[in-house]
């Protein structure tokens, strides 16, 4: 169980800090317990029973940011064999549903390798991938970001240094 306190990772919403548990205020006679969670990067406010069936997982801790970032350039890319876009959009939200910050990183290898093969065409990178590259970067630098206590604008220039210092060493 969760502490008021507690930086997690709920479903689709990325990080967020467990502000209270118990019944939330105007739902009388629930006896249901709920964590109250705050995103850090939105504005709304999240009520969900400490039973749920989303998934909720503890934030990265800063080694593992660390050792994923490290990681990074072994990830490879998972190109679909198909072009149906809802096929595409299926394939791409498992990756979310997976709650996983490894499954965010292949998706978006997948979709820079996609975007890359359009250019190099003269197309422009599909919409569906866009989306999907936003929201992927969107969830995972927000973790890094509360992992690694660094702003989140400031995640992909630390990835680029980090990486560029293990390719000089």
């Amino acid at each position: 169980m969760y502490q008021i306190g507690d930086l997690v990772v709920y479903g689709g919403s990325g990080v967020c800090q467990v502000t209270a548990l118990g019944e939330p205020a105007g739902m009388p006679d629930n006896r249901r317990l709920y964590y109250t969670l705050q995103p850090l990067h939105g504005t709304e406010v999240i009520y969900a029973p400490v039973d749920c069936k989303v998934s909720m997982r503890p934030v990265l801790t800063a080694d593992e940011a660390e050792h994923l970032i490290g990681q990074l350039p072994a990830i490879q890319a998972d190109l679909p064999e198909t072009g149906n876009v809802q096929l595409l959009s299926r394939r791409y939200q498992e990756a979310f549903r997976s709650n996983s910050c490894l499954d965010l990183v292949r998706l978006l290898k997948t979709i820079h390798q996609k975007d890359s093969a359009a250019r190099k065409q003269g197309r422009r990178p599909g919409k569906v991938e866009e989306h999907f590259r936003k929201r992927a970067e969107d969830l995972l630098y927000g973790e890094l970001s509360a992992a690694l206590s660094i702003p989140i604008e400031e995640i992909p220039a630390y990835i680029r240094r980090r990486l560029g210092s293990q390719t000089t060493a």
